[in-house]
C-alpha cells in the first residue's frame, strides 16, 4: 500500500533507491513503527532521509500522502476546553488498573479512543473509562496512566501530521538563504587550499588511518600528516547601498562570516555601488574620498587572490555600459562592464553571489544588466546549495 508514496517522495525530488525502500518495509515487518503514524514519521525519515536539507521537502509529501488520516487532534471545542484546564484529583494512583494499560497496544488504545469520542458527552475528572483529566485513564491530560494518548493539555508528544504540518525545517532547506553560521561552515571548504608545511607529522590523517587499519586486518594502525598552512588569499568585492539595502542582513552575515573564519592567509575587502569603477570604497557606507584605486588593487594584489564580488548586479544600464558624464567620484570614462572584465582577466577564480534568489519576479528594465553579467560570469544565488557550487568553482584549477 505504500508503493505510491515511494513514488511521490521520488516525484518530489527526494532521491530515495530501492535498497532503502526495502530497509523500511522490512523495519515496518518488525513492527518498529509500533502501528503508530508518529513512529512511521520518524521512522520513515530516519531511513529515507539522506541530508537534514531534504527535511522540509518530506514533510511536504508526508503531508500531501497522508491528507486523509484522521487526526485526534480534531476534537470538539467543549470538550476541549474542560481538557486544557485539568482538575487533578491526587491520591488516586491504582496498581492494578496501571499494569491493564500497560498491556494495551497503541492500537487497541488509538481503537478504545475513538470508540470514546462517540459515547461521551459530559466532563469527567478522575476516573479510569472516560476521557479526562487526572485518575488512570489512558485518554486525556494530567493523570496517573504511564501510557496512553494525551488530549488536551501541554502538548509533549506530537502526532506525525502536527509534526509535518508545521513545516519547520525551511531554514534546512538548499535553496534557502544563508545566515552567519551556514556562511562560516560553507567558506570550510576553502581549506582545500591550504598545503603542507615542512613540519614533523603531528596531525592525523583519518583516511589513511582507515586504510591501513584494514589493510592490517582490523588492528589499529595510525597515520599522520604534516599540518597544513593557511595559503588561501580571498579578495571580497560587496555591492553596497541603492538596491542592496534590502539585502544588508545577508551581506552582513556573509561579511561577519569572512571576517571571522580563520582558513584565510589574506583577506581583503572592498566596496562598490551599484558596479565596480576606477575607485573602490574601503567602507560600506561608500563615502567619496575613502576609497582606494581599483587600478592599484589589480596592481598590487597577486593573480593568487579569490575572488569573490557580491552584488545584485541590477542598475540602470548606462551605469554598467556608459561611460561617465561627469569628473568627479568613482566613475571615469571607462565603463563598469570594463572594470568587470579587468578583473576577469587578472583573477582566474572568481565567482559572483548575487542575494536575490529569483529574478522572474523583476521588470525587464532591471534584468538587463543582471542578463549581461551572468552571461559573462559565473553567479550563484546566495542558498546552501549554490554557495557550496560556487565554492566549488572558486577552488576548480583552471
Amino acid at each position: 500500500m505504500f508503493s505510491a508514496f515511494f513514488y511521490l517522495l521520488r516525484a518530489k525530488g527526494l532521491d530515495v533507491s530501492l535498497n532503502e525502500w526495502l530497509t523500511l518495509m522490512e523495519a515496518l515487518e518488525k513492527d518498529l513503527a509500533h502501528s503508530s503514524l508518529t513512529s512511521f514519521y520518524y521512522l520513515a525519515r530516519s531511513i529515507l532521509v539522506k541530508s537534514e536539507t531534504e527535511y522540509d521537502m518530506f514533510d511536504g509529501a508526508f503531508l500531501e500522502f497522508f491528507k486523509d488520516i484522521q487526526q485526534f487532534e480534531e476534537l470538539p471545542k467543549e470538550l476541549l476546553d474542560w481538557l486544557n484546564n485539568p482538575k487533578e484529583k491526587p491520591n488516586n494512583y491504582d496498581k492494578d488498573q496501571d499494569e491493564y494499560n500497560r498491556s494495551l497496544s497503541m492500537e487497541q488504545i488509538q481503537k478504545m479512543l475513538l470508540e470514546r469520542l462517540q459515547e461521551q458527552d459530559s466532563e469527567h475528572n478522575g476516573g479510569k473509562y472516560w476521557i479526562g483529566t487526572g485518575g488512570m485513564s489512558v485518554f486525556g491530560n494530567a493523570g496517573n496512566a504511564t501510557n496512553g494518548i494525551r488530549v488536551g493539555g501541554q502538548s509533549i508528544r506530537k502526532s506525525a501530521m502536527q509534526v509535518a504540518s508545521e513545516r519547520k525545517f525551511h531554514d534546512f532547506r538548499n535553496d534557502t538563504v544563508l545566515d552567519t553560521r551556514q556562511f562560516q561552515m560553507a567558506f570550510r571548504r576553502l581549506r582545500q587550499f591550504s598545503s603542507r608545511i615542512d613540519a614533523p607529522k603531528t596531525e592525523l590523517d583519518v583516511d589513511h588511518t582507515i586504510e591501513e587499519t584494514g589493510n592490517n586486518a582490523g588492528n589499529l594502525k595510525l597515520v599522520y600528516q604534516r599540518p597544513r598552512q593557511n595559503t588561501v588569499k580571498v579578495l571580497l568585492l560587496m555591492d553596497s547601498g541603492g538596491s542592496m539595502d534590502y539585502y544588508s542582513s545577508l551581506c552582513t552575515s556573509l561579511f561577519q562570516a569572512v571576517s571571522k573564519s580563520n582558513h584565510f592567509k589574506d583577506l581583503k575587502v572592498y566596496y562598490f555601488h551599484n558596479c565596480i569603477y576606477s575607485k573602490l570604497y574601503t567602507d560600506p557606507y561608500c563615502i567619496p574620498g575613502q576609497w582606494i584605486d581599483t587600478n592599484w588593487v589589480l596592481d598590487n594584489l597577486s593573480s593568487e587572490y579569490k575572488v569573490i564580488i557580491v552584488g545584485d548586479a541590477s542598475m540602470d544600464p548606462s551605469e554598467l555600459l556608459g561611460r561617465s558624464y561627469y569628473n568627479y567620484g568613482a566613475r571615469t570614462e571607462v565603463t563598469g562592464m570594463e572594470w568587470l572584465k579587468r578583473f576577469q582577466a587578472k583573477y582566474s577564480h572568481m565567482v559572483w553571489l548575487n542575494p536575490i534568489v529569483d529574478m522572474g519576479w523583476r521588470s525587464a528594465f532591471w534584468r538587463q544588466t543582471y542578463d549581461i553579467i551572468d552571461k559573462e560570469f559565473d553567479m550563484y544565488p546566495l542558498t546552501i546549495s549554490h554557495l557550496e557550487q560556487a565554492l566549488k568553482k572558486l577552488i576548480a584549477a583552471k
